[in-house]
């Protein structure tokens, strides 16, 4: 397949650019580089080192003999270039990973949170309209979050996307019907997953666009077997308060000598998938598209869930290392529980890789690799929710210990 990977440049768009060039489908990426640029915005940097988009493309091909194209296009901005493109050449497929994809970032400031909303809801709903006004008959693939579903404790399984309920009428009768699982974003990027949903049940709808929607849990691990190929393909490895996912968080803290910070009781819930399964997920959804006419279909794309305080004492026990307990920046429940279907990826086929010692201690020899690129100065979470339970964050040059000051 002819295959356009949107936002191909980032931490999930990279491995899987890889991954389905190695299952000999032709990969264009197009991205407008934007995470880099939050990079140097942040001040901070991937604890991996990072080649130009150039030279990963030169370098893959030179490994391999394969070629990834790369297409510097704004979706967000440039509608009629992105329209123009598809236009021209007329994709089979779409993998939509075109958005900001940090939820403490769409939180640092109004600011921030107007960039997240228009650069994630116009990416997404510029495609669909694209598609539509070209008569382009693509499979969308799309990657969301679990965190549509929000985070709060309802006592059953959450099913994939589509909750089944009983509707009492006029007269009585009770009929069934099958609506989107009620939205509850948690943070203004998980607000624009929620959005997402109803362009796509629309555009669905209205114009027969077929798509698929990812739920995704939060995403641990760096290589995958292509990246491994060689040092110059290595995926980055956010390890900030914004950017870095709180399992590698704690790996890179538990490497450095750092303590792994939990903010809160660390009662939080969250479901989880290593980044080679990630990519296989997307692998198995392209070769399983919906016809056209049907409505989204939706998958839980994980493979397990477990509590944050467990996490760090498990790195903690694995590395040596001590734990500070800090105040929560988030508002959300100190506790929660999550049960999650993900019944539809296991019937496809997928075998998935589970948290093991094996795999964090590999996750933290890339650590201890690149350990002299850590700002320790970025480590700490410091986007708060709302102002009054915003947290100064102290840290002692060493990394010796952290504690909250007023």
């Amino acid at each position: 397949m002819k295959i356009a990977v949107l936002g191909g440049d980032g931490f999930v768009g990279w491995p899987t650019s890889l991954h389905l060039s190695e299952q000999g489908h032709e990969i264009h990426i197009l991205d407008n580089l934007s995470r880099r640029w939050i990079d140097t915005e942040l001040g901070v940097q991937s604890l991996t080192p990072m080649d130009s988009i150039q030279e990963r493309t030169r370098i893959w091909h030179q490994e391999t003999g394969r070629r990834i194209h790369f297409h510097l296009i704004d979706l967000a901005r440039d509608y009629e270039v992105l329209k123009s493109w598809l236009a021209e050449n007329r994709p089979d497929a779409i993998v939509h990973f075109a958005e900001q994809r940090a939820a403490p970032y769409s939180m640092k400031s109004d600011r921030h949170k107007n960039y997240t909303v228009n650069n994630n809801v116009n990416a997404t709903h510029n495609l669909l309209n694209a598609m539509v006004e070209i008569g382009l008959d693509a499979h969308l693939v799309h990657l969301g979050t679990m965190g549509v579903y929000g985070y709060s404790t309802v006592g059953a399984e959450i099913p994939e996307g589509y909750l089944p309920v009983g509707i009492e009428t006029m007269s009585g009768e009770t009929v069934s019907q099958e609506i989107l699982y009620p939205s509850n974003p948690g943070s203004i990027y998980h607000m624009t997953k929620c959005l997402d949903q109803q362009l796509f049940q629309f555009y669905a709808k209205n114009d027969g666009v077929r798509i698929t929607d990812l739920h995704q849990g939060i995403v641990w691990g760096t290589h995958t077997e292509q990246t491994r190929r060689h040092d110059q393909l290595v995926n980055r490895f956010d390890y900030d308060g914004d950017y870095g996912t709180v399992l590698n968080r704690f790996l890179i803290q538990a490497a450095i000598g750092y303590p792994l910070t939990v903010h809160g009781v660390g009662g939080q819930t969250r479901a989880f998938i290593h980044i080679q399964d990630s990519v296989r997920c997307i692998e198995l959804a392209l070769n399983n598209a919906p016809k056209k006419g049907d409505r989204v279909k939706i998958f839980n794309q994980m493979t397990e869930t477990h509590r944050v305080r467990d996490l760090a004492e498990l790195v903690a026990r694995i590395a040596g290392g001590t734990v500070a307990y800090l105040p929560n920046p988030r508002k959300e429940a100190a506790e929660n529980d999550l049960v999650v279907k993900n019944d539809q990826f296991r019937a496809l086929g997928l075998n998935a890789i589970t948290l093991e010692a094996g795999l964090l201690s590999e996750v933290m020899d890339v650590a201890k690799k690149y350990a002299y690129r850590v700002d320790r100065s970025r480590i700490p979470a410091v986007s708060a929710w709302t102002k009054d339970i915003a947290p100064t964050l102290e840290h002692d040059p060493e990394g010796r210990r952290l504690k909250s000051v007023s």
